[in-house]
């Protein structure tokens, strides 16, 4: 047993992404109303748990950071635990992440990427996909993501989804001018070389001259509508509709026990993926 072995064995012990189950929650110092709280549940599948969640509070001077993502790997447990070690300190140390935050998190996904590249000998030939939120002061909420972990916010009770799911059946001219091709073979989803079912992810060295990790990214103001953010992996997605998923805890004041409402409605519905959820309550 190596040395990368002996530290995923640990961190199956303690319970950071390699459990059957995982939970937890936290709150805003800045604001009484902001709670979070996550769960994940493996699925059905004979490799280890690969989805991976962060979620925190973060204070910097007199700014608070609300920082969650979902990072679904696959082929790989490194790549996603080395997202979620490295993706937000990336985020939050570009010069210009206070004044134009989102050209801040487009230029840090694509150093994680290229850094994720260069080690992929350590990392592995697996990817993930991300989808990341980081809520500023509780005022202002900027998401992106690359692949098909989702990011839904509810206003008013209503569901609005704020990512893009990156399938390659959407994006097959992109792939095919990089050189690449997107399979559509009978009883399978579409596949990017016949192989990957998102066109844009972390690593993936072997498929990387087609695809992308450009982040979709968008800008959500916080109001008096706004009930609460599900970040979600497709383990999710793939058996309820966004307006579903809200609809399912909207009654539901703990994030904690929210979250994992939509996880149990996603095991009912027999998904069998790994699934991850954070949910982020505002009122």
């Amino acid at each position: 047993m190596n040395g990368r072995d002996i530290l995923h064995k640990m961190k199956e012990k303690v319970g950071f992404g390699s459990s059957s189950a995982e939970s937890g929650k936290g709150k805003s110092k800045m604001s009484k109303h902001v709670t979070h709280g996550y769960h994940l549940v493996k699925g059905k599948s004979y490799h280890d748990m690969e989805d991976y969640v962060f979620a925190q509070f973060k204070q910097i001077d007199d700014n608070e950071l609300g920082l969650f993502a979902i990072y679904d790997g696959h082929l790989s447990h490194d790549i996603p635990d080395y997202l979620k070690t490295h993706l937000f300190e990336n985020i939050i140390n570009e010069p210009d992440f206070w004044t134009e935050t989102e050209k801040a998190v487009r230029r840090a996904y694509h150093i994680t990427d290229k850094t994720i590249l260069d080690k992929a000998s350590d990392l592995g030939r697996g990817g993930s996909t991300a989808v990341t939120a980081i809520l500023i002061n509780c005022k202002k909420l900027v998401v992106a993501n690359v692949g098909d972990s989702r990011a839904v916010i509810s206003k008013n009770g209503v569901a609005k989804q704020l990512s893009i799911d990156h399938e390659p059946s959407k994006e097959r001219s992109s792939i095919e001018d990089r050189g690449g091709f997107v399979s559509n073979f009978p009883g399978d989803v579409p596949r990017v070389d016949g192989q990957l079912a998102v066109a844009r992810a972390f690593g993936d060295r072997s498929l990387k001259k087609h695809l992308s990790s450009e982040p979709d990214v968008s800008v959500e103001t916080i109001s008096e509508s706004t009930d609460f953010l599900i970040l979600a992996s497709d383990g999710i997605w793939k058996v309820l509709s966004n307006q579903e998923a809200v609809d399912c805890i909207k009654h539901t004041k703990c994030p904690q026990t929210a979250a994992k409402q939509l996880t149990e409605e996603a095991l009912a519905r027999k998904s069998t993926d790994d699934i991850s959820c954070v949910v982020v309550k505002f009122r």
